[in-house]
């Protein structure tokens, strides 16, 4: 059984019916006004609420940050890999992917999670051992993201990631002391950006199967950055041509219209 912990995390739940909720525990004092569309979540998924004492909520919490808010469900399953491949044959823009490995610290997983949501990722590629964390703790600090976002579960690359050329979508390793710059590709095409945690990095298996290796370039010789700072420089990177992408092609649609006149 998950306890999840706050507002953000419960009613992140309630909208992804990704898990099943048996439990919603709220302090006593705390009214539905407080959280009107997440009480009115619970009810009409017929999720029972239970006011107990601050004392009891806070026994029950694994943390001090919990709102008077929580509830107890079953884990969050993965998507199937048919799933994932379905999605990319059935997306209406070009992919834009994200596959972790090596990651240790499961706040730093859910940073990148958070800033992955808000600069566009579809859905992340997990390798199997990342599966086994504390899905509470990657709740609360990705604020919801991780009850929300498609997470694939993969165990040898070798299989899976050859797969990604079918669907048109290239795959690069993120990688420091490479020629390439993350400003000297493409990054509007369907991409899968590959990152490493800080000790390990990226694999020889997955970067086996990347199609090119692009770097974040630095003015000092600092080394390497966190996991969270890189992956929200790369992933802002692709974002920002992701979104000049469409301006330009509304422009020349405006253009065109005003030829036609």
């Amino acid at each position: 059984m998950i306890t999840l912990e706050g507002k953000i995390c419960v009613q992140a739940a309630l909208e992804a019916r990704a898990r099943k909720l048996s439990l919603i525990v709220v302090r006593h004092g705390l009214h539905h006004e407080n959280a009107p569309e997440l009480f009115a979540l619970a009810k009409e998924l017929q999720v029972p609420v239970k006011t107990v004492s601050r004392e009891e909520i806070d026994a029950m919490a694994g943390g001090k940050t919990h709102g008077g808010i929580l509830a107890l469900g079953s884990p969050r399953p993965p998507w199937e890999i048919e799933r994932f491949f379905d999605f990319l044959k059935r997306s209406s823009r070009p992919p834009f992917l994200l596959l972790l490995e090596g990651v240790d610290d499961v706040q730093n997983l859910g940073f990148v999670m958070r800033s992955a949501e808000a600069l566009g990722v579809q859905a992340i590629l997990l390798k199997k051992h990342l599966w086994d964390f504390d899905e509470a703790a990657v709740s609360r600090s990705s604020s919801g993201a991780f009850e929300r976002m498609p997470l694939v579960v993969f165990d040898q690359p070798q299989i899976i990631l050859p797969k990604m050329r079918n669907y048109d979508v290239a795959v690069y390793g993120c990688i420091a002391n490479v020629k390439r710059r993350i400003y000297d590709v493409d990054l509007t095409r369907g991409i899968l950006l590959c990152l490493g945690g800080e000790k390990r990095g990226l694999s020889a298996a997955v970067r086996s199967q990347c199609d090119q290796f692009i770097q974040i370039p630095m003015v000092s010789d600092i080394g390497s950055l966190s996991l969270t700072h890189s992956a929200s420089i790369v992933m802002a990177e692709a974002m920002r041509q992701r979104l000049m992408r469409i301006d330009v092609v509304k422009q020349q649609i405006e253009e065109r219209g005003e030829a036609g006149e």
